[in-house]
């Protein structure tokens, strides 16, 4: 993490703007964030207090590093889609220190293609302009549509590298995560 500003990186894939977030961002945040189809492999369903913290604290980041969790606009109709990108986690993993990709799309954008778009942009700025050996991902056992963009976007299965989450409670039915890694393209 930087301890002084960063230029703040935005970047745009054919349908998508990555973008920091904005005031407009957090009542569909806060709808994405209600679903239980959207969250079913997350902890737990947020209170509308809680999902707009954790909004500004992605914000945060992102002012802070210049990349993070970038909200995702879709540019033909404007809207707030969800977010993609990279993080550093705050959480100690048996991997750590890591920067992670990942994602979260309201429902009505799933099945366009639109996380697997995202997500390799961001690999690409983690790659091209932060210079990152190595980026992970990782989901709960059960997250099959998470698994399938990793898998799309180049990510491996780390067979070896299963780990019990530190953040989800001992006995939870999505404590255990599989991980997921990709290196920087050779040229």
């Amino acid at each position: 993490m930087a301890d002084s500003i960063q230029p703040l990186i935005e970047f745009e894939t054919p349908r998508l703007r990555l973008r920091q977030w904005r005031e407009s961002d957090l009542a569909p945040f806060a709808a994405l964030a209600a679903d239980p189809e959207v969250m079913a492999f997350l902890l737990p369903l947020p209170t509308r207090a809680d999902s707009d913290a954790l909004a500004a604290s992605i914000k945060s980041r992102i002012a802070a590093n210049g990349w993070g969790f970038w909200a995702v606009e879709h540019k033909d109709s404007g809207e707030f889609a969800g977010f993609t990108g990279l993080n550093a986690p705050l959480a100690t993993l048996p991997f750590s220190p890591c920067v992670e990709i990942g994602w979260r799309f309201a429902r009505h954008w799933w099945g366009q293609g639109l996380a697997t778009e995202a997500a390799r942009g961001a690999l690409q700025v983690g790659f091209e302009r932060l210079g990152l050996a190595e980026i992970v991902a990782f989901t709960a056992l059960g997250n099959l549509r998470s698994a399938a963009v990793m898998e799309r976007i180049g990510m491996h299965e780390d067979l070896a590298g299963a780990f019990d989450h530190p953040s989800v409670p001992e006995g939870h039915a999505l404590r255990r995560h599989r991980l997921f890694r990709i290196g920087r393209p050779r040229r």
